[in-house]
């Protein structure tokens, strides 16, 4: 095995990838039909030279941000985008969360857990300050559960959405939504929170400049209330607008999803198997 894998891989997907895939030119004297390490270096806003000492292993802390341009430049698949992140951590044996890290609620507690079960079936769920699903009604899972949010074995709201295809077919106000959460990300967490810089350079990676340009923005404020505009599989196009409530001592959020008109609450109800009119449409003006 090499000891300079994250070299190689990107001096190999160099290689690969044809100047008119990165929009470039291909030019009449060109000895491989790959990007030349000056082109990489443009299109990913890094020098040559620095991007040299990479690929030679002579520098193998490279930062997220230049990890996620590098992906961006050479179009990774998100297979290959988590795999260069990998390939960076083993190289660099970088392990970011300390154990002097505040501790991350990994579960929500009995009491919560009950009021979501008066909740029902109400779509509604409980996440930490990252984004990680703590608990969650079946109302929510009937909804969310054939869009493949709730998939992996710790769903989390950012990484579905900025790493799943079908989050973009499934989100018709997608650009919205992403900007809230991040929105949320950024304003509800401590910069220095180690698990939040963990959360960050992985998106850096695998979701590139559409998570990046957000996370910089300080401008946009995470908003209590909100709306979505699903489309589901089943149901059809949902309308949902979306209540906030934040449970200081855990550091988590009660997140309620209620139907925006007569349509939505009757599309929910029949994903519920329940009568018609077992949830009520919530008028704009209600919302305050």
């Amino acid at each position: 095995m090499s000891d300079n894998e994250l070299g190689t891989f990107l001096r190999t997907w160099r290689e690969a990838v044809t100047p008119a895939e990165a929009g470039l030119p291909a030019g009449s004297r060109r000895r491989t039909p790959g990007l030349r390490r000056a082109e990489l270096a443009t299109l990913a806003g890094v020098s040559v030279e620095y991007l040299t000492r990479l690929e030679q292993g002579r520098d193998r802390n490279p930062s997220a941000q230049v990890l996620g341009s590098l992906a961006d430049a050479l179009n990774l698949s998100l297979t290959d985008r988590m795999l260069l992140r990998r390939l960076t951590k083993e190289a660099s044996g970088d392990a970011l969360v300390c154990a002097a890290a505040p501790t991350l609620s990994r579960a929500a507690r009995p009491t919560v857990r009950a009021v979501l079960d008066r909740l029902e079936p109400t779509p509604a769920l409980v996440i930490n300050w990252i984004g990680d699903v703590l608990a969650h009604t079946a109302g929510y899972e009937r909804l969310v559960g054939p869009l493949g949010l709730l998939d992996d074995e710790r769903p989390n709201l950012l990484r579905y959405l900025f790493t799943d295809d079908r989050a973009r077919g499934a989100y018709r106000d997608w650009d919205r939504v992403a900007d809230d959460l991040v929105a949320r990300l950024r304003h509800g967490v401590p910069l220095r929170d180690p698990h939040l810089a963990e959360l960050a350079d992985e998106l850096t990676v695998t979701a590139g400049a559409e998570f990046t340009d957000r996370f910089a923005d300080l401008t946009v404020a995470p908003r209590r209330t909100g709306s979505q505009h699903i489309e589901h599989p089943e149901a059809g196009s949902v309308r949902l607008l979306q209540e906030t409530l934040a449970l200081p001592d855990e550091g988590q959020r009660l997140v309620i999803h209620l139907p925006a008109d007569d349509a939505t609450a009757a599309a929910l109800d029949r994903l519920n198997g329940r009568r018609p009119g077992a949830l009520r449409a919530v008028a704009m003006g209600e919302t305050g």
